[in-house]
């Protein structure tokens, strides 16, 4: 009974003089040496010059605001749920009268932090946010923590100014839909 068609004849012929001294081994390690020895170095000098991350890199997250300037997050929780690693916790509280300039909505986020040591970088709350707050940048790493206070983000560092606001560039890549894709296949 054969399983597959991907059944390899072996012989046991007599190796030669130069296969028992590696001679052929040796020759095509040194080869493979010589052929790096000779590249160009892929180093680049990083505090000066940046390497450019990619479209799809999921680094620095952003709490976003509307063309107004209010913060989007309604405080729904769904990026709070979605996460594998319980990263985000956050505390909802009601709109008060005069702040309809700051939120969107009635109920927003008075308490918004992710843990960064958590945090996997999976990209699932910018999935799961219905109304497009939650972004993980593609041009900013994360900096480097130097004191264990600065590995939880809040408020004031994850929503973004309006001064530095955050577009995607590259319209290949496609944003986070406002709802879910009805066009799904049947197979």
């Amino acid at each position: 009974m054969q399983l597959t068609n991907r059944a390899k004849q072996v012989s046991n012929k007599e190796m030669t003089l130069a296969e028992k001294m590696y001679l052929p081994a040796v020759v095509g390690g040194l080869a493979i040496t010589i052929k790096h020895f000779f590249r160009k170095k892929p180093t680049i000098q990083y505090p000066e010059v940046k390497k450019y991350l990619g479209p799809i890199y999921r680094g620095h997250h952003v709490l976003k605001r509307d063309e107004q300037g209010r913060e989007r997050c309604t405080a729904c929780g769904l990026c709070a749920v979605a996460c594998p690693a319980e990263a985000i916790s956050m505390v909802a509280a009601e709109r008060k009268k005069g702040e309809e300039a700051l939120y969107r909505e009635e109920k927003y986020a008075a308490v918004y932090e992710i843990n960064m040591l958590r945090c996997i970088f999976c990209g699932l709350c910018e999935e799961a946010c219905p109304k497009q707050a939650v972004y993980l940048r593609h041009d900013r790493m994360v900096p480097v923590f130097l004191e264990r206070d600065e590995v939880i983000y809040g408020k004031d560092r994850l929503v973004e100014s309006l001064d530095d606001r955050y577009i995607r560039k590259n319209s290949e890549v496609a944003t986070t839909p406002t709802e879910p894709s009805l066009t799904r296949s049947t197979t």
